[in-house]
């Protein structure tokens, strides 16, 4: 008979709980690691006010107004002026690319129009694929402005210092004119959707494999470990195009998301981002030792992943630092690419930039997992 409640018994119970996490490193590792990990990056690289936004400017009216108009803008915390082509058609590749997120042009008769008082108008065009990233810029541009340019405007020209700028805005949101949240979301939404699904299912193969005993007849077959690894990828593969499929239904036919892009494109991009989410799982299950390692492995990959990549946040937005780290992430390249293809109608040799950074990285990732696939097998 055990009898009445033990507290030496229980304290035995809790001295061997801690003893096993203490053992299983790995979980230790996580439970420390995912909050320091938050702590980081909500508190230091999250920030939904992007500044220092690039900007290039194509001056057709070099006077003393575009100069103060151009300098305004550089003092800003907004507006960083990268840029500034004598070509129209090279700087809207720049903003079409993505290498810049905004493109003013000031007109020839800038100047002489300014001074007769007719309002000349000067074009700010936005990449405003994603809402969040230019709303506040072109909130504050304005007033601040306005204000810089009242220095200018002294003497015969005082009477255009009035409450309205002395000219005119004319904004054009490419690629989203209405702002439309689903339009940058649902799109992102096939990226985020593939790394769960692909890197969790796959973690799980090998760790599946040495809990159920069917290891061994894996060791015992004439396979190579690339062929093992390839052989447990290709069946995922299809798995992750019936979810694009479902995606890419659900947004033409539900939220209306245009594809301005190839199809066919998309559909290659999506191969490369799928194979580059199935090694890094393939990876994760050849390191972890049993499922549960594997399934923390990859929540701890997808914390940092959804975060930095330009998804939930604004990628300009964050500090330099955690860009850097975000361009290492497969998920930050295929945002650009899904939202380029879809939006912007990018074909291969805009995609290229963004393509490279995914193959580089399957590459890298592959032959760690093989490596360790070999040491599993010893």
């Amino acid at each position: 008979m055990i009898g009445r409640f033990s507290f030496a018994r229980l304290g035995a119970m809790v001295r061997k709980e801690f003893i096993q996490v203490r053992r299983d490193r790995l979980t230790f590792a996580m439970m420390i690691g995912i909050p320091v990990v938050q702590l980081a990056l909500f508190g230091f690289a999250i920030n939904s006010d992007p500044k220092h936004l690039p900007t290039a400017v194509v001056v057709e009216d070099h006077s003393a107004f575009s100069r103060s108009l151009l300098a305004s803008m550089q003092a800003s915390d907004y507006f960083d002026l990268v840029e500034t082509h004598a070509r129209i058609d090279a700087a809207q590749g720049m903003l079409r690319d993505g290498d810049v997120q905004f493109l003013l042009t000031i007109p020839t008769d800038f100047a002489r129009t300014l001074v007769r008082g007719e309002r000349p108008a000067l074009l700010l065009e936005a990449d405003a694929s994603d809402p969040a990233a230019t709303s506040n810029a072109l909130a504050v541009l304005d007033p601040l402005v306005r204000s810089a340019m009242t220095a200018e405007l002294r003497g015969p020209l005082a009477s255009l210092a009035t409450a309205s700028a002395p000219f005119e805005w004319n904004v054009h949101r490419l690629y989203n004119p209405e702002g439309i949240t689903q339009y940058n979301i649902v799109p992102g939404l096939m990226g985020v959707i593939l790394t769960m699904t692909m890197i969790i299912m796959t973690a799980l193969g090998v760790t599946r494999e040495i809990e159920r005993g069917t290891m061994e007849n894996l060791l015992a077959m004439p396979v190579r470990p690339l062929e093992v690894l390839i052989g447990k990828i290709l069946p995922y593969v299809l798995v992750g195009y019936v979810q694009v499929l479902v995606i890419l239904l659900a947004s033409h036919y539900v939220f209306a998301v245009p594809i301005v892009g190839s199809l066919a494109w998309l559909v290659i991009c999506v191969l490369v981002f799928i194979v580059a989410n199935l090694t890094v799982g393939i990876t994760f299950s050849s390191i972890a030792r049993n499922q549960t390692q594997a399934m923390q492995m990859g929540f701890f990959f997808f914390l940092p992943t959804i975060l930095l990549s330009g998804f939930m946040f604004p990628f300009r937005g964050m500090p330099h630092w955690a860009q850097m780290l975000g361009e290492i992430l497969p998920l930050t390249h295929f945002l650009r690419l899904v939202r380029g293809i879809m939006l912007k109608g990018y074909g291969v040799a805009e995609s290229w930039p963004n393509l490279w950074p995914l193959m580089v990285f399957t590459a890298v990732v592959l032959a760690i997992g093989l490596k360790r696939y070999r040491q599993t097998l010893d």
